[in-house]
């Protein structure tokens, strides 16, 4: 008998959806290495503001990510993608006129707005759009865009800011922003069920829950090591101060691309088990090894247990689901990330501020142990089981 061939992955709809993701956390990346050296250096704060500025947009999308994720049940994808990425454009063109860490804080709410749209409807229209079979080499090669943007945006926001200050870098995030809410219009509905009108309002999806708070350890020790590895490449004396971070973001995309298909053929929570043990061995040779060799080698190690974090939970957490649930589940799950981009930079900022970044990142290492931890008893206990 002549075997099936796969499903289709790579269709317009697939690949639009990574160039829109691509763009925008571009844009993002580019704020996560410019923010901290603005607050600390022209609006004269501390690592502990830097660790406020990062982490604040975190209010905004926590509370307001669920309810992102059940309106895009009901609505659709498109209506949410489109607009988080211009309210993104908004708060990213504003910080030309920011001159304190207040107003700074308050764009950075509104970013968080647009964090909750934009990223629960792009991963709920990702599961709307990929095979069921292919869905762990979906995750893999659609979230190349945002370790792409993680990897270059730093690198470019640097050469920005050597050519026309911190302005240029928020005129070209800027851009970036508004070109991914063009490419939204051509990613296009692709949701095929929806939430009746009259159904109950949910707002969080139970099931999703244990594996999200495992999640949530990935993204705090993350979160952290985002804030500061460019201020710790100052510190230690490296000339280029964005080479931590994009040498986490190289690592990722080689491994993601390289390996796209693993996490299809191995249980998810053991290896989201696996993946925050090795982000606890990164950032704990970063918390050591405090030269350039040290600070690469930790960013690799580190960037290979994210490789496979994100992969893992989602396939885990959409095994969940029913198709007219994966806006939920997704803003369910995807609130671990504000929860820990905004934890992790805050609490680990004080850390980093009272004793120093190396204790942060040690601090970060302890917080993704307990996260594997706690995702082994969620393996041995019962996996999560596909939706009838």
């Amino acid at each position: 008998m002549a075997s099936i061939p796969p499903a289709p992955l790579y269709t317009r709809a697939f690949i639009a959806l990574t160039a829109t993701e691509l763009l925008y956390f571009t844009a993002v990346g580019m704020a996560l290495f410019a923010l901290p050296l603005f607050v600390t250096g022209p609006l004269g704060g501390d690592e502990a503001g830097a660790g406020i500025a990062i982490g604040a947009f975190a209010a905004t999308a926590l509370v307001l990510r669920p309810f992102a994720g059940r309106l895009s049940d009901r609505v659709g994808r498109r209506p949410l993608m489109l607009g988080g990425a211009l309210l993104a454009a908004s708060a990213l063109g504003l910080l030309l006129v920011a001159d304190d860490l207040i107003v700074v804080v308050l764009l950075r709410l509104l970013a968080g707005v647009a964090e909750a749209a934009f990223f629960v409807s792009i991963f709920a229209a990702l599961a709307d759009i990929a095979p069921p079979e292919r869905m762990g080499e979906a995750l893999s090669i659609n979230s190349l865009g945002l370790y792409l943007g993680l990897a270059f945006g730093p690198p470019l926001a640097e050469a920005l800011i050597g050519v026309g200050d911190f302005a240029a870098v928020w005129v070209g995030a800027t851009g970036l922003t508004l070109v991914a809410a063009a490419l939204a219009l051509v990613v296009g509905e692709t949701s095929t069920e929806r939430t009746p009108p009259g159904a109950p309002l949910r707002i969080l999806h139970r099931p999703a829950l244990p594996i999200s708070l495992a999640f949530l350890t990935v993204l705090i020790a993350m979160g952290g090591y985002l804030a500061f590895a460019s201020i710790h490449a100052v510190q230690v004396g490296v000339g280029n101060a964005s080479i931590a971070l994009l040498t986490f973001g190289t690592v990722v995309v080689v491994c993601r691309i390289a390996f796209a298909r693993v996490p299809d053929r191995l249980p998810s929570l053991p290896l989201g088990a696996a993946s925050l043990v090795a982000i606890a061995a990164g950032l704990i040779v970063a918390a050591l090894w405090n030269d350039a060799i040290g600070l690469v080698v930790g960013a690799v190690v580190l960037g290979i247990g994210v490789a496979f974090s994100t992969p893992a939970f989602f396939s885990a957490v959409f095994a969940t689901a029913s198709p007219a649930e994966r806006g939920l589940a997704s803003g369910t799950a995807s609130a671990a990330i504000d929860l820990g981009l905004g934890i992790g930079p805050i609490l680990l900022g004080f850390v980093a501020a009272s004793s120093g970044i190396p204790w942060a990142f040690a601090a970060g290492a302890l917080v993704a142990l307990a996260g594997a931890a706690w995702t082994l008893g969620l393996a041995r206990r019962r996996p999560p089981a596909p939706p009838s």
